[in-house]
C-alpha cells in the first residue's frame, strides 16, 4: 500500500530496469539518489542553474532537479555510473576528461560528462565556440572551463574516429 502522495515508478536505468515507490512530489535526482542509491548525480542548486544533476532520459540532457520523477516513467535514465563499458572501460568523455585534467574538486565532474555526451551526440562539437555555448548551463565552481572544453572536443574527434 502507498501513501497518498506515493506512486510507482518504473524505469531503465544504466540499462537495467528498476522501480521504486517515490512522493508525487519528487524530482528525478531524488529518486536516483535516495530512492535507486545512485549518487553520482550530484544535487547543487536545486533549480536547474548549474547542471550538476544533469542525466540522459531518451538520450536526451536533462537537469534531474527540475524534472519529476514520475515524468521519466517507463523511460530509459543513464547516469554517470551507466557510461562505462561493461567491462569497466572508460566512456571515451571519461577518458578524455582524465587525460585533460578537465576537473578540479570534481563536484560538477559527472554532470559536466553526462551534458558533454550530449553536447556530442547532438552534434554542438564543431568549435570551441559552439562547445561552450552548448555546455553553457554546466557551472563549474574551480573554473576548469579551458580543460573541459578541450576534453570534449577531443571526445568528439575520438568518438567519431572511432564510428568510421
Amino acid at each position: 500500500m502507498t501513501g497518498i502522495h506515493e506512486q510507482p515508478l518504473s524505469v531503465v536505468v544504466n540499462g537495467t530496469p528498476a522501480t521504486a515507490t517515490v512522493d508525487t512530489r519528487s524530482t528525478l535526482v531524488d529518486a536516483l539518489r535516495d530512492q535507486l542509491g545512485l549518487t553520482g548525480t550530484k544535487r547543487g542548486c536545486d533549480r536547474g542553474e548549474c547542471g550538476a544533476c544533469t542525466v540522459l532520459v531518451d538520450g536526451r540532457r536533462v537537469l534531474s532537479c527540475t524534472m519529476l520523477a514520475l515524468a521519466a516513467d517507463g523511460r530509459e535514465v543513464t547516469t554517470i555510473e551507466g557510461l562505462a563499458g561493461a567491462d569497466g572501460a572508460l566512456h571515451p568523455v571519461q577518458q578524455m576528461f582524465l587525460k585533460k585534467d578537465a576537473f578540479q574538486c570534481g563536484f560538477c565532474t559527472p554532470g559536466q560528462v553526462m551534458s558533454a555526451v550530449g553536447c556530442i551526440r547532438e552534434g554542438h562539437t564543431s568549435s570551441a565556440d559552439e562547445i561552450k555555448e552548448w555546455m553553457s548551463g554546466n557551472i563549474c565552481r574551480c573554473a576548469a572551463y579551458v580543460q573541459i572544453v578541450d576534453a570534449v572536443s577531443g571526445a568528439a574527434s575520438a568518438m567519431e574516429a572511432e564510428s568510421r
